[in-house]
């Protein structure tokens, strides 16, 4: 089968981490959540993958280039146009860009069933299986569904079938009190070529609030195919994502498995790490070329990326510095997200030096600052 990945959303629930890095590219385990699904989508036979793109484009084409380092040919669909010099941007929404590609060419990319999967995910479900029960249910669309605690079903769209998991209806985010389930939708489609027809062209379309409902209302067998919530890990805001990396150096997915190497027990580190300090408790990753000075207090699951200093006295525990990142002397960083001059809690908000000092965090490459 074929794939198309979604990675032209502008992940705005993510900022301020996606006012420089696109929402696919940001990294879990130290590599990007959209190589988590070109590895997945690999290992189950997938080959050929589009991928739609706008904003950043341009970093996720350098990473994942023709495809070739991952055993795949991937290729591009930008959604966007140069005017008067300038990228302007032109989303055409999830399924608008399925349309695009289809209608790139005269013969059509998606020739027979196809995958789309957003690209702010990590899966570890088995999809031969979910390629099966969509076979043998004859639907045009199956979507995968997961079971989600009942406080948590507003972040998605919500599916509602019935006893045969046929869908019967589609809620678009609605609040706890209003959902009419708890199965909500992965963001992970199979789909058969002649659903594009019923997607416009050149405007901008949507999965889930516009197809469909259009393939409910025309009475087209739309099939839910549920995976246990274990198996899915969404990164959709900042708190997700703080969570998916808590979950993921705990080991929630079996088949992620931890870099670099373990020097002690649920201690890692990537090559030529200075580490001066013992008092650090796993799960923890400290990456290549990074110093941790003496009376620096770690207690994990915290993530330090490569070549970042945190300095004497300072104390992380349960947090993400991204690669570089500079943490003051006796500074303190809990459930947090250091990157570049920004510290955010696990929710997004800013936060502050308590002695209001605004060189607390920073960039380790910057030698003014040692």
């Amino acid at each position: 089968m074929k794939a198309m990945i979604l990675a032209a959303g502008k992940g705005t629930r993510l900022q301020p981490l996606t006012h420089t890095i696109p929402k696919p590219m940001i990294p879990l385990l130290g590599k990007p959540v959209m190589e988590f699904l070109v590895e997945h989508l690999k290992a189950y036979g997938t080959r050929k993958i589009m991928v739609n793109t706008h904003h950043l484009a341009d970093s996720i084409k350098n990473y994942f280039g023709n495809g070739k380092q991952f055993g795949v040919e991937i290729g591009y669909s930008f959604e966007g146009s140069l005017q008067d010099g300038e990228i302007v941007a032109q989303p055409l929404g999830s399924a608008g860009g399925i349309k695009r590609i289809q209608d790139f060419c005269e013969t059509g990319f998606f020739d027979d069933t196809f995958w789309v999967v957003c690209g702010d995910a990590v899966i570890d479900f088995d999809l031969t299986q979910v390629q099966r029960q969509h076979d043998r249910s004859n639907a045009v669309a199956s979507i995968v569904v997961a079971e989600v605690p009942k406080e948590r079903v507003s972040r998605y769209g919500v599916v509602i079938c019935d006893e045969n998991y046929r869908i019967t209806d589609f809620q678009e985010k609605p609040s706890a009190e209003e959902a009419k389930s708890n199965l909500v939708n992965t963001g992970v489609y199979v789909f058969e070529p002649e659903i594009i027809d019923l997607i416009p062209q050149a405007e901008e379309y949507d999965i889930g609030s516009q197809l469909i409902p259009a393939m409910l209302k025309k009475c087209l067998p739309v099939n839910a195919i549920s995976v246990p919530y274990s198996q899915w890990i969404d990164i959709g805001q900042i708190s997700d994502y703080w969570e998916a990396n808590q979950d993921l150096m705990r080991g929630r997915l079996k088949s992620v498995v931890m870099p670099g190497t373990e020097q002690e027990q649920g201690i890692y580190t990537g090559l030529n790490v200075n580490i001066a300090s013992d008092q650090i408790e796993g799960p923890v990753y400290i990456g290549s070329g990074t110093s941790i000075e003496p009376g620096c207090e770690i207690y994990g699951p915290t993530w330090i990326g490569d070549g970042c200093h945190v300095q004497s006295g300072a104390c992380i525990s349960r947090s993400i510095l991204f690669d570089y990142s500079r943490l003051g002397p006796q500074s303190r960083v809990k459930e947090s997200l250091v990157f570049g001059r920004y510290c955010v809690d696990k929710d997004g908000n800013h936060v502050p030096d308590p002695e209001g000092n605004l060189d607390w965090v920073g960039d380790a490459r910057d030698g003014s600052a040692s």
